[in-house]
Protein backbone atom coordinates (compact mmCIF):
# COMPACT_ATOMS: atom_id res chain seq x y z
CA UNK A 1 0.00 0.00 0.00
CA UNK A 2 1.27 3.38 -1.13
CA UNK A 3 1.81 5.96 1.97
CA UNK A 4 1.82 9.71 2.73
CA UNK A 5 3.98 11.42 4.91
CA UNK A 6 5.26 14.70 5.57
CA UNK A 7 8.24 15.40 8.47
CA UNK A 8 11.63 16.66 9.60
CA UNK A 9 15.16 15.54 9.69
CA UNK A 10 18.76 16.33 9.62
CA UNK A 11 20.67 16.11 5.81
CA UNK A 12 24.06 15.79 6.43
CA UNK A 13 26.29 14.55 3.27
CA UNK A 14 29.47 13.99 5.92
CA UNK A 15 31.30 17.21 4.24
CA UNK A 16 29.38 20.09 6.41
CA UNK A 17 27.30 20.77 9.38
CA UNK A 18 23.54 18.96 9.04
CA UNK A 19 20.91 20.80 7.91
CA UNK A 20 17.32 20.99 8.57
CA UNK A 21 15.35 19.33 5.80
CA UNK A 22 11.60 19.13 5.48
CA UNK A 23 10.58 15.73 3.81
CA UNK A 24 7.22 15.22 1.26
CA UNK A 25 6.58 11.56 0.88
CA UNK A 26 4.38 10.74 -1.98
CA UNK A 27 3.09 7.76 -3.89
CA UNK A 28 5.97 8.03 -6.31
CA UNK A 29 8.55 10.44 -5.34
CA UNK A 30 10.51 11.62 -2.14
CA UNK A 31 10.70 15.58 -2.21
CA UNK A 32 13.26 17.55 -0.15
CA UNK A 33 12.41 20.97 0.85
CA UNK A 34 15.10 23.25 2.37
CA UNK A 35 14.84 27.25 3.53
CA UNK A 36 16.01 29.63 1.59
CA UNK A 37 15.58 33.51 0.75
CA UNK A 38 13.42 34.19 -1.48
CA UNK A 39 11.37 37.52 -2.74
CA UNK A 40 8.27 38.42 -0.41
CA UNK A 41 6.60 39.72 -3.83
CA UNK A 42 6.68 38.11 -7.05
CA UNK A 43 7.34 41.63 -8.73
CA UNK A 44 10.85 41.54 -6.49
CA UNK A 45 11.26 38.22 -7.29
CA UNK A 46 11.50 38.83 -10.87
CA UNK A 47 13.41 42.08 -10.33
CA UNK A 48 15.96 39.93 -8.37
CA UNK A 49 16.48 37.13 -10.09
CA UNK A 50 16.30 38.64 -14.06
CA UNK A 51 16.90 42.53 -14.20
CA UNK A 52 20.12 43.66 -14.66
CA UNK A 53 20.47 46.90 -12.17
CA UNK A 54 22.41 50.07 -12.45
CA UNK A 55 22.97 51.40 -9.20
CA UNK A 56 25.13 54.79 -7.96
CA UNK A 57 27.31 55.09 -4.98
CA UNK A 58 28.25 58.90 -3.35
CA UNK A 59 31.54 58.50 -2.01
CA UNK A 60 32.24 60.43 0.73
CA UNK A 61 35.55 62.59 1.59
CA UNK A 62 37.43 60.09 -0.87
CA UNK A 63 35.98 57.27 1.47
CA UNK A 64 35.67 53.94 0.77
CA UNK A 65 32.02 52.22 -0.71
CA UNK A 66 31.70 49.96 2.61
CA UNK A 67 32.21 46.93 -0.15
CA UNK A 68 33.87 43.54 0.02
CA UNK A 69 34.36 41.94 -3.10
CA UNK A 70 35.41 38.21 -3.81
CA UNK A 71 35.91 36.59 -7.71
CA UNK A 72 37.47 38.48 -10.77
CA UNK A 73 39.05 36.78 -13.76
CA UNK A 74 41.64 34.91 -12.56
CA UNK A 75 39.72 33.12 -10.10
CA UNK A 76 36.86 32.45 -13.66
CA UNK A 77 34.75 33.99 -11.45
CA UNK A 78 32.51 37.71 -12.27
CA UNK A 79 33.31 39.81 -9.13
CA UNK A 80 30.93 38.95 -6.58
CA UNK A 81 29.71 41.82 -3.68
CA UNK A 82 30.59 39.60 -0.84
CA UNK A 83 30.25 42.41 2.76
CA UNK A 84 28.36 45.46 2.69
CA UNK A 85 29.54 47.64 6.15
CA UNK A 86 26.22 48.81 7.78
CA UNK A 87 25.56 52.38 7.37
CA UNK A 88 28.31 52.79 4.21
CA UNK A 89 27.64 54.45 1.09
CA UNK A 90 27.13 51.14 -0.31
CA UNK A 91 24.41 50.20 1.98
CA UNK A 92 22.51 52.86 2.28
CA UNK A 93 21.66 52.46 -1.90
CA UNK A 94 19.01 49.86 -0.03
CA UNK A 95 19.82 48.81 -3.72
CA UNK A 96 23.07 46.35 -3.30
CA UNK A 97 22.70 42.58 -1.71
CA UNK A 98 25.74 40.32 -0.82
CA UNK A 99 25.36 37.78 -3.84
CA UNK A 100 25.60 41.07 -6.71
CA UNK A 101 27.93 39.79 -9.46
CA UNK A 102 29.29 43.46 -10.72
CA UNK A 103 29.02 43.75 -14.64
CA UNK A 104 30.49 46.75 -15.20
CA UNK A 105 32.45 49.92 -13.17
CA UNK A 106 31.25 53.48 -14.53
CA UNK A 107 30.79 51.81 -18.02
CA UNK A 108 34.02 49.96 -18.14
CA UNK A 109 33.60 46.18 -18.68
CA UNK A 110 34.46 44.14 -15.84
CA UNK A 111 34.43 41.09 -17.79
CA UNK A 112 38.37 40.32 -18.02
CA UNK A 113 39.67 42.34 -14.96
CA UNK A 114 40.99 40.50 -12.19
CA UNK A 115 40.45 40.91 -8.58
CA UNK A 116 42.70 43.84 -8.41
CA UNK A 117 41.80 45.54 -11.11
CA UNK A 118 38.48 45.70 -10.14
CA UNK A 119 39.52 46.95 -6.77
CA UNK A 120 41.45 49.43 -8.20
CA UNK A 121 39.15 50.72 -10.76
CA UNK A 122 36.73 51.18 -7.49
CA UNK A 123 39.23 53.09 -5.82
CA UNK A 124 39.71 55.40 -8.65
CA UNK A 125 36.15 55.35 -9.67
CA UNK A 126 35.42 58.67 -8.27
CA UNK A 127 32.72 60.57 -5.97
CA UNK A 128 30.00 59.02 -7.82
CA UNK A 129 30.28 54.86 -8.60
CA UNK A 130 27.72 53.37 -10.91
CA UNK A 131 27.34 49.92 -10.68
CA UNK A 132 26.31 47.61 -13.26
CA UNK A 133 24.66 44.83 -11.20
CA UNK A 134 22.93 41.00 -11.36
CA UNK A 135 21.95 39.25 -8.72
CA UNK A 136 23.31 35.47 -8.19
CA UNK A 137 20.98 33.96 -5.96
CA UNK A 138 23.32 30.81 -4.81
CA UNK A 139 26.28 33.45 -4.19
CA UNK A 140 25.17 35.05 -0.69
CA UNK A 141 25.27 31.96 2.40
CA UNK A 142 28.77 30.58 0.54
CA UNK A 143 29.71 34.25 0.49
CA UNK A 144 29.51 34.78 4.12
CA UNK A 145 30.51 31.09 5.47
CA UNK A 146 30.60 32.12 8.99
CA UNK A 147 27.02 32.62 8.58
CA UNK A 148 24.41 29.11 7.98
CA UNK A 149 20.79 29.02 7.49
CA UNK A 150 19.90 27.76 10.54
CA UNK A 151 21.66 30.32 12.63
CA UNK A 152 19.99 32.94 14.45
CA UNK A 153 22.96 35.84 13.01
CA UNK A 154 22.20 34.40 9.74
CA UNK A 155 18.58 35.23 9.99
CA UNK A 156 19.39 39.04 11.25
CA UNK A 157 22.08 39.46 8.87
CA UNK A 158 19.47 38.28 6.10
CA UNK A 159 17.20 41.03 6.75
CA UNK A 160 19.46 43.87 7.29
CA UNK A 161 20.94 42.57 3.77
CA UNK A 162 17.79 41.53 1.74
CA UNK A 163 14.93 43.95 2.63
CA UNK A 164 11.70 42.63 1.09
CA UNK A 165 12.73 39.13 1.24
CA UNK A 166 11.69 35.79 3.60
CA UNK A 167 12.87 32.86 4.52
CA UNK A 168 10.66 30.01 2.55
CA UNK A 169 10.46 26.38 1.99
CA UNK A 170 11.81 25.51 -1.25
CA UNK A 171 11.99 22.23 -2.99
CA UNK A 172 15.94 21.35 -2.47
CA UNK A 173 15.42 18.04 -4.90
CA UNK A 174 12.53 15.40 -5.74
CA UNK A 175 13.66 11.92 -6.49
CA UNK A 176 11.70 9.63 -8.37
CA UNK A 177 10.79 6.30 -6.24
CA UNK A 178 10.50 4.00 -9.27
CA UNK A 179 13.93 1.91 -8.91
CA UNK A 180 14.88 3.53 -6.72
CA UNK A 181 17.68 2.94 -4.11
CA UNK A 182 17.55 3.05 -0.18
CA UNK A 183 19.75 1.56 2.48
CA UNK A 184 20.28 1.44 6.34
CA UNK A 185 24.07 1.40 5.85
CA UNK A 186 26.59 3.67 5.24
CA UNK A 187 27.56 3.31 1.75
CA UNK A 188 29.67 0.51 0.95
CA UNK A 189 30.08 -0.84 4.25
CA UNK A 190 28.36 -3.14 6.87
CA UNK A 191 27.98 -0.41 9.35
CA UNK A 192 24.31 0.55 10.11
CA UNK A 193 23.46 4.29 10.40
CA UNK A 194 21.36 6.14 12.20
CA UNK A 195 18.21 4.56 11.31
CA UNK A 196 14.97 6.61 10.71
CA UNK A 197 12.49 3.13 10.94
CA UNK A 198 8.93 5.02 10.49
CA UNK A 199 10.71 6.55 7.00
CA UNK A 200 12.39 3.79 5.91
CA UNK A 201 9.40 1.62 6.32
CA UNK A 202 7.25 4.36 4.41
CA UNK A 203 9.95 4.82 1.69
CA UNK A 204 10.64 0.87 0.87
CA UNK A 205 6.46 0.41 0.88
CA UNK A 206 6.10 2.84 -2.14
CA UNK A 207 9.19 1.77 -3.68
CA UNK A 208 8.12 -1.80 -3.94
CA UNK A 209 4.77 -1.11 -5.08
CA UNK A 210 5.90 0.86 -7.81
CA UNK A 211 8.86 -2.27 -8.91
CA UNK A 212 5.08 -4.15 -8.76
CA UNK A 213 3.24 -2.33 -10.84
CA UNK A 214 6.05 -1.92 -13.37
CA UNK A 215 6.79 -5.64 -13.06
CA UNK A 216 3.13 -5.91 -13.72
CA UNK A 217 3.41 -3.37 -17.07
CA UNK A 218 6.46 -5.13 -18.56
CA UNK A 219 4.76 -8.65 -18.09
CA UNK A 220 1.92 -7.62 -20.64
CA UNK A 221 4.48 -7.02 -23.57
CA UNK A 222 6.42 -10.34 -22.62
CA UNK A 223 5.88 -13.61 -24.12
CA UNK A 224 5.13 -16.58 -21.07
CA UNK A 225 8.49 -17.60 -21.40
CA UNK A 226 10.24 -14.39 -20.17
CA UNK A 227 8.13 -12.76 -17.64
CA UNK A 228 9.38 -10.91 -14.70
CA UNK A 229 8.89 -12.55 -11.26
CA UNK A 230 10.70 -10.28 -9.42
CA UNK A 231 12.95 -6.74 -9.28
CA UNK A 232 14.61 -5.45 -6.00
CA UNK A 233 18.28 -3.93 -5.10
CA UNK A 234 20.34 -5.66 -3.10
CA UNK A 235 24.27 -5.48 -2.11
CA UNK A 236 26.95 -7.92 -3.48
CA UNK A 237 30.19 -8.06 -1.41
CA UNK A 238 33.32 -7.78 -2.93
CA UNK A 239 36.98 -7.70 -2.41
CA UNK A 240 37.60 -4.43 -0.24
CA UNK A 241 40.41 -2.13 -1.56
CA UNK A 242 41.66 0.94 -0.87
CA UNK A 243 39.35 2.68 -3.27
CA UNK A 244 36.66 0.10 -3.02
CA UNK A 245 34.16 -0.35 -0.45
CA UNK A 246 33.31 -4.10 0.45
CA UNK A 247 29.33 -3.85 -0.43
CA UNK A 248 28.64 -2.77 -4.07
CA UNK A 249 24.44 -1.76 -4.62
CA UNK A 250 23.42 -4.44 -7.53
CA UNK A 251 19.59 -4.90 -8.61
CA UNK A 252 18.25 -8.31 -9.10
CA UNK A 253 15.59 -9.39 -11.27
CA UNK A 254 14.45 -13.02 -12.07
CA UNK A 255 13.39 -13.22 -15.64
CA UNK A 256 12.29 -16.12 -17.52
CA UNK A 257 14.80 -18.63 -16.74
CA UNK A 258 17.56 -16.18 -16.13
CA UNK A 259 18.55 -13.97 -12.55
CA UNK A 260 19.90 -10.59 -13.89
CA UNK A 261 22.62 -8.87 -11.76
CA UNK A 262 22.65 -5.31 -12.87
CA UNK A 263 24.78 -2.23 -11.63
CA UNK A 264 21.40 0.11 -12.38
CA UNK A 265 17.89 -0.57 -13.51
CA UNK A 266 17.49 -2.14 -16.71
CA UNK A 267 15.62 0.68 -18.64
CA UNK A 268 15.22 -0.77 -22.31
CA UNK A 269 14.97 -3.91 -24.07
CA UNK A 270 18.97 -3.54 -25.09
CA UNK A 271 19.82 -3.10 -21.33
CA UNK A 272 18.57 -6.72 -20.54
CA UNK A 273 20.55 -7.98 -24.22
CA UNK A 274 23.77 -6.00 -22.43
CA UNK A 275 23.31 -7.18 -18.70
CA UNK A 276 26.74 -8.75 -17.85
CA UNK A 277 25.81 -11.27 -15.18
CA UNK A 278 23.43 -13.79 -16.54
CA UNK A 279 22.74 -17.06 -15.33
CA UNK A 280 20.40 -19.94 -15.58
CA UNK A 281 18.22 -20.41 -12.21
CA UNK A 282 18.04 -23.77 -12.66
CA UNK A 283 22.21 -24.16 -13.52
CA UNK A 284 22.65 -22.31 -9.61
CA UNK A 285 22.04 -23.09 -6.13
CA UNK A 286 20.76 -20.44 -3.48
CA UNK A 287 22.22 -20.76 -0.43
CA UNK A 288 20.26 -18.73 2.30
CA UNK A 289 23.03 -17.86 5.46
CA UNK A 290 22.62 -18.97 9.09
CA UNK A 291 24.13 -16.55 11.61
CA UNK A 292 27.70 -18.65 11.70
CA UNK A 293 27.87 -18.24 8.19
CA UNK A 294 27.54 -14.61 7.93
CA UNK A 295 30.79 -12.47 6.95
CA UNK A 296 30.30 -9.32 8.86
CA UNK A 297 27.64 -7.28 10.55
CA UNK A 298 24.97 -7.52 7.88
CA UNK A 299 22.53 -9.98 8.29
CA UNK A 300 19.75 -11.57 5.83
CA UNK A 301 22.49 -12.63 3.53
CA UNK A 302 22.90 -15.38 1.00
CA UNK A 303 24.98 -17.05 -1.60
CA UNK A 304 23.96 -17.60 -5.45
CA UNK A 305 26.33 -20.58 -6.58
CA UNK A 306 26.52 -21.02 -10.49
CA UNK A 307 27.43 -24.15 -11.85
CA UNK A 308 30.12 -21.95 -13.66
CA UNK A 309 32.15 -21.79 -10.25
CA UNK A 310 31.34 -17.77 -9.38
CA UNK A 311 29.87 -17.53 -5.89
CA UNK A 312 27.71 -14.32 -5.32
CA UNK A 313 27.52 -13.37 -1.34
CA UNK A 314 24.58 -10.99 -1.68
CA UNK A 315 22.49 -8.51 1.22
CA UNK A 316 19.09 -7.81 1.28
CA UNK A 317 17.90 -4.56 3.48
CA UNK A 318 15.40 -6.95 5.47
CA UNK A 319 14.68 -10.54 6.43
CA UNK A 320 11.20 -9.94 4.07
CA UNK A 321 12.94 -9.13 1.42
CA UNK A 322 15.54 -12.08 1.78
CA UNK A 323 12.07 -14.79 2.04
CA UNK A 324 10.83 -12.83 -1.29
CA UNK A 325 13.66 -13.70 -2.99
CA UNK A 326 13.61 -17.00 -1.96
CA UNK A 327 10.04 -17.72 -3.06
CA UNK A 328 10.70 -16.03 -6.32
CA UNK A 329 13.59 -18.22 -6.91
CA UNK A 330 11.81 -21.59 -6.22
CA UNK A 331 8.66 -20.18 -8.54
CA UNK A 332 11.34 -19.34 -11.39
CA UNK A 333 12.97 -22.98 -11.05
CA UNK A 334 9.64 -24.50 -11.33
CA UNK A 335 8.07 -22.46 -14.44
CA UNK A 336 12.14 -22.96 -16.07
CA UNK A 337 12.03 -26.52 -15.34
CA UNK A 338 8.33 -26.94 -15.79
CA UNK A 339 8.94 -25.35 -19.67
CA UNK A 340 12.24 -27.13 -20.32
CA UNK A 341 10.62 -30.50 -19.46
CA UNK A 342 14.24 -32.08 -19.63
CA UNK A 343 18.45 -31.51 -20.09
CA UNK A 344 21.18 -33.43 -21.06
CA UNK A 345 24.93 -33.36 -20.06
CA UNK A 346 27.75 -35.21 -21.52
CA UNK A 347 29.61 -38.05 -19.30
CA UNK A 348 31.44 -41.01 -19.61
CA UNK A 349 30.32 -44.53 -17.79
CA UNK A 350 32.39 -47.26 -17.80
CA UNK A 351 34.69 -45.78 -20.08
CA UNK A 352 32.23 -45.13 -22.98
CA UNK A 353 30.47 -41.69 -24.12
CA UNK A 354 27.33 -41.12 -22.47
CA UNK A 355 24.29 -38.55 -22.38
CA UNK A 356 22.74 -38.02 -18.16
CA UNK A 357 19.34 -37.13 -19.28
CA UNK A 358 16.98 -35.14 -16.44
CA UNK A 359 13.78 -35.43 -17.02
CA UNK A 360 10.89 -33.97 -15.50
CA UNK A 361 8.09 -36.94 -16.09
CA UNK A 362 10.83 -40.10 -16.37
CA UNK A 363 13.60 -39.10 -14.26
CA UNK A 364 17.11 -40.47 -14.46
CA UNK A 365 18.10 -42.14 -17.90
CA UNK A 366 21.73 -42.45 -19.35
CA UNK A 367 22.54 -43.40 -22.98
CA UNK A 368 25.66 -44.79 -24.60
CA UNK A 369 26.06 -43.22 -27.28
CA UNK A 370 28.15 -46.36 -28.88
CA UNK A 371 25.28 -48.47 -28.56
CA UNK A 372 22.59 -46.18 -28.61
CA UNK A 373 20.78 -48.03 -26.23
CA UNK A 374 19.86 -46.80 -22.35
CA UNK A 375 21.94 -48.25 -20.16
CA UNK A 376 19.49 -47.64 -16.84
CA UNK A 377 16.42 -45.62 -16.05
CA UNK A 378 15.72 -44.50 -12.81
CA UNK A 379 12.70 -42.28 -11.27
CA UNK A 380 13.75 -39.37 -8.73
CA UNK A 381 12.04 -40.49 -6.22
CA UNK A 382 14.19 -43.52 -6.21
CA UNK A 383 17.57 -41.20 -5.36
CA UNK A 384 18.63 -42.46 -2.31
CA UNK A 385 21.65 -39.57 -2.31
CA UNK A 386 24.76 -38.84 -4.23
CA UNK A 387 28.36 -38.23 -3.63
CA UNK A 388 31.10 -36.72 -5.51
CA UNK A 389 34.70 -35.42 -5.23
CA UNK A 390 34.42 -32.04 -6.31
CA UNK A 391 35.64 -32.17 -9.53
CA UNK A 392 34.10 -34.90 -12.42
CA UNK A 393 33.29 -38.00 -10.26
CA UNK A 394 29.89 -38.53 -9.51
CA UNK A 395 28.06 -41.48 -7.78
CA UNK A 396 24.33 -41.72 -7.57
CA UNK A 397 22.73 -44.29 -4.80
CA UNK A 398 19.26 -45.45 -5.98
CA UNK A 399 16.49 -47.71 -4.01
CA UNK A 400 15.91 -50.42 -6.17
CA UNK A 401 14.02 -54.15 -5.84
CA UNK A 402 14.43 -56.07 -3.92
CA UNK A 403 13.40 -53.39 -0.78
CA UNK A 404 16.68 -52.12 0.76
CA UNK A 405 18.54 -52.67 -2.31
CA UNK A 406 20.58 -49.61 -3.35
CA UNK A 407 22.50 -49.66 -6.69
CA UNK A 408 25.27 -46.81 -7.41
CA UNK A 409 25.72 -45.23 -10.45
CA UNK A 410 29.27 -43.68 -11.40
CA UNK A 411 29.69 -41.15 -13.79
CA UNK A 412 32.08 -38.92 -15.03
CA UNK A 413 31.37 -35.09 -16.24
CA UNK A 414 33.64 -31.84 -16.44
CA UNK A 415 30.44 -30.04 -15.99
CA UNK A 416 29.91 -31.33 -12.33
CA UNK A 417 28.46 -28.37 -10.85
CA UNK A 418 25.96 -27.82 -13.64
CA UNK A 419 25.32 -31.52 -13.09
CA UNK A 420 24.44 -31.01 -9.65
CA UNK A 421 22.72 -27.67 -9.23
CA UNK A 422 20.33 -28.70 -12.10
CA UNK A 423 19.74 -32.36 -10.20
CA UNK A 424 18.60 -30.04 -7.13
CA UNK A 425 16.29 -27.92 -9.30
CA UNK A 426 14.99 -30.94 -11.15
CA UNK A 427 14.01 -32.13 -8.19
CA UNK A 428 12.62 -29.26 -6.38
CA UNK A 429 10.04 -29.03 -9.62
CA UNK A 430 9.35 -32.87 -9.22
CA UNK A 431 8.49 -31.96 -5.56
CA UNK A 432 6.47 -29.06 -6.51
CA UNK A 433 4.50 -30.42 -9.25
CA UNK A 434 3.11 -33.52 -6.87
CA UNK A 435 2.93 -31.71 -4.00
CA UNK A 436 1.15 -28.29 -4.39
CA UNK A 437 1.69 -27.04 -0.65
CA UNK A 438 5.62 -27.08 -1.98
CA UNK A 439 5.58 -24.01 -3.43
CA UNK A 440 2.78 -22.19 -1.24
CA UNK A 441 5.45 -22.79 1.41
CA UNK A 442 7.62 -19.94 0.27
Amino acid sequence: MEEVKSGMVSLHDGKSRPQPIKLHLTNDALILLKEELVPISQETENQMKDSVREVSILREDNCGLGLSIKGGADHNLPPLISKLLPDSPAARTEQLFVGDAIITINGESCDKMTHSQVMTTLKNAGSTVTLTVKYFKPAAPFLNKQMTPDSPSYTEWSREMFPGLERQWRVYVSIQLLFAYLTRFCPGTDKLSHSLADWIRAISSNISFLISKMIRMSNRLLIPEEQILMMNWMHERVSPSLHRPAWKPKFIALKGPDIYLFDYPPMQTRDWVRCDTVFKVYECMLQICKDKELLDDRQHCCNILAGTGEKLYLSTESRAELLHLEKAWYRTNHSSITRLKHKTFGCTWRGNLCGLTLDLDSGFSLYDNSTKNFQWTYRFSQLRGSSDDGKTRLKLHFNCDPPGSIEIREIECTGLHTLLYSMNAFLSAKLASVDPTFLSSY
